[in-house]
């Protein structure tokens, strides 16, 4: 008999009720001219099959240490997960991925291009008519209106752009903020917490420009961490420092507290990547069903995925919602 559901794996994840899967279309690259840019911008799209109107993530990778991971090529059990169950997503290649040798130096003020990833958005966002004409079987299929992004690790750099937080630098008080009305909401995958005091002076060393303003952060979104993703290379900290952007952001904002995960939050960039510390296809079931019901519930009015997710969430103890208005 053939199989075509979940890995047998999941465990209590399967408790998190979900839509029934759709077979899904993976196209790239898309690549979109971008003259200021050090290279054109390339992304891929991933899209269900079937279906009119989709909602769209915006997906921003990580800065791990894999060769392919940290680019368009990565983050394949969110974007499958996502587009099996009705969303499009676009996931570019930032210029801080060394998929394209960018590494050191960085540019004084832009080290790790990390305004460069909301930057990748805005553009992809302006070009939704082109992209959609590009991708064989896309045209007219997108729904403008219903924008969410989500983002791991440095990839949350891009979140908070988008959802306005603003970052002053600490050597000389220039300031960023830059939202963008058009996203509705985001997901915040083991971000980087609060600045100042809170860094080591190794994370200092690596992300000088960070002077983090979580108080104009007012769009809606979902943090998620692991109780157990310890960070010193950045953080005097332990792992609540990843809690930092829904304490000290306004609602409404929910936090997902995963009980034991770590930083690759069960294996959410790449499928059984070696840099996983805690590689389970279980957590990793919880993360797909709870970031995509909240994103779900979130962009679509009066949906309830949210409140059936957290009600599965609560019994299979695996951690806990915490919400704020």
């Amino acid at each position: 008999m053939a199989h075509s559901g979940p890995h047998a794996k999941i465990g209590a994840a399967a408790q998190i009720p979900v839509n029934d899967s759709t077979p899904i279309i993976s196209f790239s690259p898309v690549v979109l001219p971008a003259p200021k840019r050090r290279c054109d911008l390339e992304l891929r799209v991933t899209f269900p099959a079937t279906g009119d109107a989709l909602p769209i993530i915006l997906l921003s990778h990580g800065q791990g240490m894999s060769n392919y991971l940290s680019s368009l090529e990565g983050y394949a059990p969110l974007a499958e997960f996502y587009t099996a169950h009705g969303f499009a997503v676009l996931q570019p290649t930032h210029l801080r991925s060394g998929f394209l040798g960018n590494s050191l130096p960085w540019p004084k003020g832009d080290e790790m291009w990390w305004k460069g990833g909301a930057e990748d958005m805005v553009q992809i966002l302006d070009s939704l008519d082109t992209i959609e004409s590009t991708v064989p079987g896309l045209k007219n299929r997108l729904d403008h209106t219903k924008i969410s992004v989500v983002g791991h690790s440095a990839g949350t750099f891009t979140v908070y752009g988008l959802l306005g937080f603003s970052n002053t630098d600490p050597r000389d008080g220039s300031v960023y903020y830059q939202p963008d009305s058009r996203v509705k909401a985001g997901v915040v995958l083991a971000g980087v917490g609060g600045s100042g005091e809170n860094m080591s002076e190794r994370g200092k060393g690596m992300i000088p420009f960070y002077g983090a303003e979580f108080s104009k952060m007012g769009t809606p979104a979902l943090v998620v961490y692991g109780d157990d993703d310890a960070s010193p290379h950045l953080t005097v900290r332990g792992a609540d420092w990843h809690a930092d952007p829904y304490h000290h952001s306004p609602g409404p904002k929910d936090l997902l507290t995963l009980a034991g995960a770590k930083h690759g939050l069960g294996g959410i960039s790449g499928w059984d990547a070696a840099e996983t510390l805690d590689e389970s296809p279980e957590l990793l079931g919880i993360v797909q069903r709870m970031t995509w019901a909240y994103l779900r519930s979130q962009l679509f009015e009066g949906d309830t995925a949210w409140e059936e997710a957290c009600k599965a969430f609560a019994e299979i103890g695996k951690g806990k919602v915490e919400s704020k208005e």
